[in-house]
């Protein structure tokens, strides 16, 4: 009684205090260095082959037809614009490509072209601008022509925002309709519209905007409301927040996984700007759980879009499994706790995910990626939706390989933060006439050597911290050849030298391959990378019993001599096969693993992987017990 009483307390003084709290002046604005990274080595590869691929590729004329109309009642063909558009012009922002910025900037005045008087952009009814997605359409629709008025100062496209912001606060708000009665899953989709409402004060000072975005905050609490606050607070996890529902694809289903990240996405801009400690906190609990009860080995989860206990539950072949959209979303929300609490693990996060799930989307030639990613199984396209050649998942993934540059280096204030290694040249500007400039040198994760040479215009005293990863137990780190001490996984390093020309940085991770045991079945991950069994190597059969040969949960990994095409890495490990234990099958054996990103990558039913391999039962060191 006691806890739900200062829950209680808790959740009436965050709303209170949104309600009246104080906008930080500059808040709004960038104070830190501003960072610019080009990657090259096998991430630069996989964005640049997104880039090309599928965000240049893209028919843009095909995303603004619907908006041309106005017959929607429940369907969500508004989104893909947006998501689209928001992957070009973070890809654009990445290469300064004049043929993509072209290719944006008809985007966006042709969509701008179908914004009517009273500020609708969209392409529902009138009657049902109340219903399904027409509100989270209306949030991305934003979102893209605000990250475009960021590039371009195109006046035209604020105004298209202020007006299509001004439109949504008639539909919903204090005094009209209820946002967490619109839509479906408990007003989550359309209660993410935070975000860019959040950013529109930003970009206008107008405080409407700043009271709608409080307003959309104290709905959640309310007895309709979606309690992504008090819940959070109370550490409930995110799969057991309301009851399953009778109808999965409907309001009363809490637990979507995308939209509930979104919103507490929304909740970490209105942070930005209030200062309000609740926020961070809720977030920041909220996705500790979400690591330790959904994230599975390939840094991704949920089942049919929504979470469902998925880091115990991934042995089991589950049905629509790691949505890309979920992917991305996940990764976004880390990134910005990265950036708020500087917590390292974050950035592990998004590098498990990256090298993972994210990089298993993808088609091996980078025309298409993929809804779903399972640990076992084959790849494959998903389906088009809302009767348009595209779904959400060809449009949003893109927006995780451009996330990559922003993530590997970053800045805060007399810091920067190393956060992903590749193959990479980052240039910081500390000040109108000093830069500093990280160069990479490394083939990680193949290895774990990795050099840093750092050069800037003029000596410059700041601090280099290095994340340490939290698996690599063994680091070592030279700064010029000095060895540097204090050095804990699952932190950074942090490094205050005087830095000249000709410094340099040399790391040594530590590779060994580990193995996670798991309901009876075995999983192999060396470093950031997971690993999966693969047909192509034509070994065996991929789903037979075996006990992977460890020990203290080490794996002896060798390279292979075999390496099927579009196949990044590919290692040996000992596993004695099968149920037989008579003379040449009770040894170990070779067999080939390759990272999962490769795995089944080549769209084809014929190509299998699998991940977790079930542990042939041994009873003589594992004893009977009743359960």
């Amino acid at each position: 009684m006691k806890k739900q009483l200062y829950l209680f307390i808790i959740v009436c003084l965050t709303v209170i205090s949104g309600i009246y709290s104080i906008p930080v002046k500059g808040q709004t604005k960038s104070t830190t260095p501003q960072v610019h990274t080009l990657m090259q080595g096998y991430l630069g590869e996989k964005i640049d082959l997104c880039i090309t691929e599928r965000i240049k590729t893209q028919d843009i004329q095909h995303l603004i037809e619907p908006f041309q109309t106005r017959k929607e009642t429940r369907l969500w063909q508004t989104e893909f614009w947006g998501k689209w558009i928001l992957s070009a012009i973070a890809a654009y922002e990445y290469n300064r490509d004049p043929e993509l910025f072209k290719i944006i900037q008809k985007a966006a005045g042709d969509l701008i072209a179908t914004q009517t008087p009273d500020g609708y952009i969209g392409n529902y009814t009138l009657e049902t601008q109340l219903n399904h997605w027409n509100i989270w359409g209306c949030k991305y629709t934003l979102l893209g022509l605000q990250a475009y008025y960021d590039i371009s100062k195109d006046v035209k496209a604020l105004e298209a925002a202020k007006k299509l912001g001004d439109y949504v606060i008639t539909l919903v708000g204090p005094g009209k309709n209820d946002i967490v009665k619109t839509g479906n899953y408990r007003g989550m989709p359309s209660s993410s519209i935070l975000e860019p409402i959040v950013l529109l004060y930003n970009h206008t000072g107008k405080k409407e905007y700043l009271d709608f975005a409080k307003h959309i905050v104290s709905r959640w609490e309310t007895a309709d409301g979606p309690k992504l606050i008090s819940k959070g607070l109370e550490g409930v996890p995110v799969a057991e927040r309301f009851p399953n529902p009778p109808s999965w694809w409907s309001w009363e289903n809490g637990q979507k996984a995308y939209e509930m990240m979104s919103c507490y996405d929304g909740l970490l801009e209105l942070y930005k700007i209030t200062n309000n400690p609740v926020y961070l906190a809720v977030v920041d609990k909220v996705a500790q759980e979400i690591i330790q009860s959904e994230i599975n080995l390939a840094g991704s989860g949920t089942a049919f879009e929504c979470f469902y206990h998925g880091a115990d539950r991934q042995t089991e072949p589950t049905y629509h499994t790691m949505e890309t959209c979920v992917t991305f979303t996940w990764m976004k929300l880390c990134n910005q706790l990265l950036q708020l609490t500087h917590n390292s693990i974050y950035a592990d996060q998004i590098e498990k995910s990256a090298y993972n799930a994210l990089i298993a989307s993808m088609k091996f030639d980078g025309s298409q990626i993929a809804k779903y990613s399972p640990l076992e199984g084959r790849r494959q396209e998903g389906e088009e939706q809302c009767g348009m050649h595209i779904n959400c998942c060809n449009a949003n993934g893109p927006r995780a390989f451009a996330l990559l540059p922003k993530v590997a280096v970053q800045s805060s204030q007399s810091q920067i933060f190393v956060n992903l290694y590749s193959q990479s040249s980052t240039e910081v500007e500390l000040g109108p006439k000093n830069r500093i400039t990280l160069i990479q040198n490394t083939k990680y994760p193949v290895t774990g050597d990795i050099e840093i040479a750092i050069k800037t215009d003029k000596p410059v005293s700041c601090t280099v911290a290095l994340r340490i990863p939290l698996w690599s137990k063994n680091t070592s780190v030279l700064v010029n050849g000095t060895k540097v001490e204090g050095i804990v996984a699952g932190s950074y390093l942090e490094i205050n030298h005087l830095w000249s020309a000709n410094d340099k940085v040399k790391m040594q991770l530590d590779m060994q391959a580990h193995v996670t045991e798991l309901n009876g079945y075995q999983a192999i991950v060396r470093g950031p990378v997971l690993f999966a069994r693969d047909s192509r190597f034509s070994d065996g059969y991929v789903d037979e019993a075996a006990i992977i040969q460890e020990k203290n949960q080490v794996v002896e990994m060798k390279p292979s001599d075999k390496k099927p095409e579009n196949v990044w890495m590919s290692f040996t490990a000992p596993l004695v096969l099968g149920t037989d234990l008579e003379g040449e099958f009770a040894k170990p054996v070779q067999v080939n693993f390759c990272d999962f990103g490769s795995a089944g990558n080549t769209w084809q039913p014929s190509s299998r992987y699998r991940v977790w391999i079930k542990k042939t039962l041994h009873v003589m060191k594992v004893p009977y017990t009743k359960y």
